[in-house]
């Protein structure tokens, strides 16, 4: 199934009205993966709202990011990253979610600023909190470490409050991957999220085996790179041994790598198209690529470059 008939298919059960809860068929088949401080799971297929979840009040286009949640809990997902830096990203996620009814079946992600004070800080989250419509998030992250002292200790005196269930850390930003290293083998986060894709593997240096090493959860932002992995693959058609590990499209064979890798606990995708939501789901079911699959998909993608 290319994307544009994935896309057509979401559009079509949007015009029947189907507004789901949670569709146990449809989650019976999806890969989880255990967040190794807890062993709790969570479906490998998330999705993320940078930029385009930046929305305000257009009727028009919440209504089809309505869709992509609807589509993303249908589809057995649950991860929803967010932050309080997105615009109006949070607020319009939690109008959505509160409107569908969902909240017990999402695991809210969101983020504050790094580097600023403690008041400031605690009122960047309680702002989150009325935006995102909740009492707590799952999991509450420090965006964008860049200094090698950064501590968790307010994020995890709220979690020990209730008022978020996991803390984590984040940076996109390799020149940054130092201090984050330091961070995450002294402070022990819960989660790290870091920028991984098939064409940006920097994390798979460091940041990765320290994650292993730690036993923290990652969720892997960007990683279609921008959309750049699909400008990289323009009207070439997917190799005939991606079949091997059941991928039907582009996307699935860029988030599959990642999936294939078993560090990585979810993939963050982010849209506003409920089709490609359904086309991002697919990566997380069936067969993975295997060590020496995944060295291919590389070989592959520098042959490209």
């Amino acid at each position: 199934m290319s994307r544009r008939q994935s896309l057509m298919l979401g559009a079509g059960a949007l015009a029947l009205g189907f507004v789901p809860s949670r569709a146990p068929a449809a989650a019976a088949d999806v890969i989880l993966r255990p967040i190794p401080h807890s062993g709790e799971k969570l479906p490998s297929v998330g999705l993320g709202t940078a930029r385009v979840f930046d929305v305000g009040t257009d009727a028009a286009k919440r209504s089809e990011l309505e869709a992509v949640i609807s589509a993303l809990v249908t589809g057995g997902g649950s991860v929803i990253d967010t932050s309080s830096d997105y615009g109006s990203a949070e607020a319009v996620m939690g109008d959505l979610v509160e409107t569908l009814g969902v909240r017990p079946h999402v695991f809210i992600a969101t983020k504050i600023r790094s580097g600023t004070d403690a008041k400031t800080a605690r009122a960047e989250f309680e702002r989150s909190l009325q935006r995102l419509k909740t009492d707590n998030v799952d999991l509450l992250q420090l965006h964008n470490v860049s200094r090698a002292n950064e501590s968790l200790a307010q994020l995890r005196e709220w979690k020990a409050q209730k008022l978020c269930r996991y803390v984590g850390v984040t940076s996109t930003y390799a020149g940054d991957y130092g201090a984050m290293e330091a961070i995450i083998r002294r402070e022990k986060p819960d989660f790290v999220q870091v920028a991984y894709s098939l064409g940006e593997r920097e994390a798979e240096k460091r940041i990765i085996p320290a994650c292993v090493e730690i036993g923290a959860g990652i969720l892997t932002a960007l990683p279609l790179g921008r959309s750049s992995l699909f400008r990289a693959v323009k009207d070439k058609p997917l190799p005939d041994w991606a079949q091997e590990f059941d991928v039907q499209t582009w996307a699935q064979f860029f988030l599959k790598f990642l999936i294939g890798n078993t560090a990585v606990t979810v993939v963050i995708p982010g849209t506003d198209k409920a089709g490609h939501m359904n086309d991002n789901l697919a990566a997380g079911r069936g067969r993975l690529p295997d060590e020496g699959q995944r060295a291919k998909m590389v070989e592959f993608w520098q042959s490209l470059n």
